[in-house]
């Protein structure tokens, strides 16, 4: 019935537009039957890039009856993965799913794996769960042996093998130490370890008992992980390559398998030795026939970990750079088509978090790695890299060779110059809620800032500053998780106001905050040990009026821009 009357209503609407255009004298001149006036809100706020389920994808693991579990770090969230079509589900979610590896124990325990917080987890299969252990930063990858001993690794923020307790019971015992960063690791049948040294480029065995290692293969770039099918066949992704090799355990001998896109990360293999792969860069989990190397896709989005951002006009459109966390992306603000101008693992990049555009370069910082890297968008060079940083969470060049950095671990706005950065000065301290930072421009573009705006997330403040001498003046107040921002060609503010989820405008003389948009998939609750504005909330205002932000909760890309009222002839 409803079918019907649609097709009536959209018959009789064609008939009445043909008749429109016929020059009868006697035409009526009111309302057409779909010339619907209806209300609008001041912003339309819509998607320009699509999100998706993960916010970052890593570890992976089936249980006994091949269900499969896929782990996101910075998304603290285990989920359970339909191998068929791809949808996903939480099974353990924040602050407790963080989960880098994931694997299951003879009795069903799941086991994981979180890197950012330095703690192992286990879920009881009646649902309960407990800490392993703690206080091991980097800890990366889990598995158990034949007999059910429980062993992890520590990569990147240390470098050891550990044997733990499955009741959590006993002190972990370091099985080997300083050995090349032992990543993703797997036990043959003959209950031998087997692992890669992701700063080796090797693959290696390891005696759990004596500690003691031995070379299987070499020739890699970077290898992240291993798995054993059935047969005792060693799997090996490259990461920086995208390479999968199967390599003979007795003989070291290789043979490629499948070639990827690089930032593969972990593998696993179900009951029927079917190959199953995460690539963190493209947010995808992938099937991986090992006869053939074809492939297919369970699932992949756009972004995977969308943080700050910068709008530039060119050629009469919008340009948004963004920082993905594993790739530095440029979005095209009409078609939101995106292009990938730098792969991370594969090229020089320092895991971005935020960016800054000014006169053709690009800022980026990352608490990630703890680095600021600077890049000409015209070459794509890499012109500069800042480390012994501790958690910067934005950055901004103050004219070039000069950069000023949003030091968050350390409270304060830092000052960069020099060969290579090697001069540090405190412009301001006292910050410990840090989250975005703006320029003001200068008059002349040639000219250096002078000011800055920045979010104090943890005092629900927006600060202006002055970068000579660091004093300030508070321009808005009482906000809730402040986090990115932008200024309007006018100057004024369009800023994310994370906790209550909403955008909004701020007159910088007055400090007025009135509301613009709301319910956004912003804000996303920040880790353990992890700067207080997590992932930051990007927004681009463009000289358009369109303004852009990112949306860390269902890493995807907003474009919200006014709405003409009906009637209003504007």
């Amino acid at each position: 019935m409803y079918h019907n009357d649609r097709n009536r209503l959209l018959a009789a609407a064609l008939l009445t537009a043909a008749l429109s255009g016929c020059g009868d004298d006697g035409a009526a001149t009111g309302q057409g039957l779909l010339d619907a006036e209806g209300t609008r809100d001041p912003w339309l706020v819509q998607y320009l890039v699509p999100g998706a389920d993960f916010l970052g994808v890593h570890g992976l693991a089936f249980d006994a009856d091949d269900n499969l579990y896929v782990g996101s770090v910075i998304g603290q969230t285990i989920y359970r993965v339909d191998t068929t079509t791809g949808e996903a589900e939480i099974f353990v979610g924040p602050p407790e799913g963080m989960a880098d590896d994931l694997e299951f124990g003879p009795d069903g325990t799941l086991v994981w794996t979180s890197i950012l917080t330095g703690k192992v987890h286990a879920r009881s299969p009646d649902g309960s769960i407990r800490v392993l252990a703690e206080d091991l930063p980097g800890i990366n990858s889990v598995a158990f042996d034949n007999d059910g001993r429980l062993f992890v690794t520590q990569v990147l923020w240390g470098d050891a093998l550990w044997e733990l307790d499955p009741q959590g019971e006993r002190e972990p015992r370091r099985v080997i130490a300083d050995q090349g960063h032992l990543n993703g690791f797997d036990f043959s049948r003959r209950g031998e370890l087997y692992g890669p040294l992701l700063y080796k480029g090797t693959v290696v065995r390891v005696d759990v008992d004596s500690g003691e290692l031995a070379t299987v293969a070499s020739g890699f770039r970077i290898p992240v992980a291993v798995n054993l099918d059935s047969r005792d066949n060693l799997y090996v992704p490259d990461t920086a390559l995208g390479r999968i090799v199967r390599v003979d355990i007795d003989s070291g001998e290789k043979t490629l398998v499948a070639s990827l896109a690089p930032g593969i990360d972990n593998l696993a293999l179900d009951s029927r030795d079917r190959l199953f792969i995460t690539n963190m860069v493209d947010n995808a989990i992938l099937q991986v026939n090992t006869r053939t190397g074809a492939t297919r896709t369970l699932t992949q989005s756009p972004l995977a970990v969308p943080g700050g951002l910068d709008v530039v006009r060119e050629g009469g459109s919008d340009q948004i750079y963004l920082a993905d966390l594993f790739s530095f992306k440029r979005i095209d603000g009409t078609s939101g088509t995106v292009t990938e101008l730098h792969r991370g693992l594969r090229d020089r990049l320092e895991m971005p978090m935020t960016v800054s555009v000014r006169r053709g370069r690009a800022t980026t910082s990352s608490w990630f790695t703890n680095a600021v890297q600077v890049m000409d968008l015209t070459t794509g060079e890499s012109l500069a890299i800042h480390h012994d940083l501790e958690h910067p969470v934005d950055a901004l060049e103050l004219e070039p060779g000069e950069v000023l950095v949003a030091e968050q671990g350390r409270g304060r706005l830092l000052r960069l110059s020099g060969e290579q950065g090697a001069k540090r000065n405190t412009v301001r301290g006292d910050l410990p809620g840090l989250a975005a930072m703006r320029a003001l421009p200068p008059d002349d573009i040639d000219d250096p800032v002078r000011y800055v705006y920045v979010t104090d997330t943890l005092a629900g403040e927006l600060l202006r500053i002055d970068v000579r001498d660091g004093s300030s003046k508070v321009i808005a107040a009482g906000l809730q998780r402040p986090e990115g921002f932008d200024l309007t060609p006018e100057g004024d503010i369009v800023l994310a106001e994370a906790g209550r989820q909403r955008l909004v405008h701020i007159a910088p003389e007055s400090g007025k905050v009135t509301e613009m948009a709301r319910n956004l998939a912003i804000g996303f609750p920040a880790a353990e040990q992890t700067p207080p504005g997590y992932v930051q909330t990007g927004v681009g205002v463009s000289p358009s009026g369109a303004i852009y932000v990112s949306a860390d909760r269902t890493s995807g890309l907003y474009k919200i821009v006014p709405q003409q009222q009906p009637g209003s002839g504007r």
